[in-house]
């Protein structure tokens, strides 16, 4: 593989250069420093080859987002590809087999920080290595997904960034735009911790106050249809998270939502630009970006386990009027105002 090839041709450079270095040790002036680029001490990347794997269980535009906010950080703080850094990237096509598989490949390219983006991943990789810095991104719950004993350091080699949202905003959004809410209809697949754990919270949150969660399990991506339109006649909306098989499929949903007459509600922002009426969540370019900056940090010698996992404290609302009405309802001027971005 080409990766390999180049991670090998890395290896044997910095072996060439400590046998330069006992054979020319005595000329060697004291300012030439082997772990700095051009002298320069500090936060510089060092001269030496690292390498970075990143493994996502799905690519669609929230993950690709996280994808390129750990390249950008990356390469902001002196880290760039094909220069002092090599980059792999595997896509497990929604397919935890497939998940599994990359992981163990990655652990045996021996890496410097494996990227694990979605919990799916994050669980592969974890399972197959306890030396490897791990760091995580786009996982909802952690400690749920078993990745971490705690937020605040895990004491292990894995640490990372979760896109965990706060119920209550989310539900506020929903009562917005469906001022009678009664009944809300979830699509998720029930083999994903991250989509399990969100409807637990949400039945807790919603009963109490009066509002039924009708769930409908969607076990791959093709099934993803068929579930939503199990919910047709019996709910006033359709919440859906950042379930990876349902944010892959999300065309196919928002057909049925059209059909239907039956509105989208999103925790992915992303999710409007394909058929959501509107969305309150997390920015997932920024979420790359945060968790870009711990992978620096550890390719400058931190310990991934003495790193508390990052949670976004900001949230953004997208919209699109025209989606609402193709779904049957109209977007108050109120909510339409608060929105950062408009999808026309």
């Amino acid at each position: 593989m080409l990766y390999q090839n180049r991670f090998k041709f890395g290896k044997a450079l910095l072996l060439g250069s400590v046998c330069t270095a006992i054979l020319t040790g005595c000329n060697q002036s004291p300012t030439d420093d082997p772990d700095t680029i051009d002298g320069a001490a500090g936060g510089e990347a060092a001269a030496v080859m690292k390498t970075v794997a990143i493994t996502a269980i799905v690519e669609h535009p929230a993950l690709d987002d996280v994808r390129k906010g750990v390249i950008d950080e990356l390469n902001e703080a002196g880290f760039k590809d094909g220069e002092n850094l090599t980059v792999n990237f595997q896509s497990a096509q929604g397919n935890t087999a497939t998940a599994g598989q990359i992981a163990k490949q990655f652990v045996a390219d021996d890496p410097d920080v494996i990227v694990a983006i979605a919990t799916p991943s994050a669980q592969s990789v974890a399972a197959s290595t306890s030396s490897i810095p791990l760091v995580f991104s786009a996982v909802t719950d952690p400690v749920a997904a078993k990745l971490v004993p705690s937020l605040d350091g895990s004491g292990t080699n894995v640490t990372g960034a979760s896109d965990a949202l706060p119920y209550e905003p989310q539900i506020e959004l929903m009562r917005q735009v469906i001022p009678e809410l009664k009944n809300v209809g979830y699509v998720y697949s029930p083999g994903e911790v991250n989509s399990t754990v969100i409807l637990k919270n949400l039945k807790e949150k919603l009963t109490p106050q009066g509002i039924n969660v009708l769930e409908a399990p969607a076990q791959r991506s093709n099934d993803i249809a068929m579930a939503a339109r199990s919910l047709e006649g019996k709910v006033d909306m359709i919440y859906t998270s950042t379930d990876n098989n349902v944010v892959s499929a999300y065309e196919s949903l928002y057909q049925i939502a059209k059909e239907s007459k039956i509105p989208l509600i999103a925790s992915d922002t992303s999710s409007v630009e394909r058929g959501a009426v509107a969305a309150l969540g997390v920015n997932y370019y920024e979420l790359g970006r945060e968790t870009g900056k711990i992978v620096v940090r550890i390719l400058n010698g931190e310990k991934a386990g003495a790193i508390p996992v990052y949670t976004p404290q900001a949230l953004d609302l997208h919209v699109s009027p025209k989606h609402a009405e193709e779904e049957g309802i109209a977007l108050s001027q109120a909510v339409i105002d608060k929105a950062k971005e408009v999808v026309e």
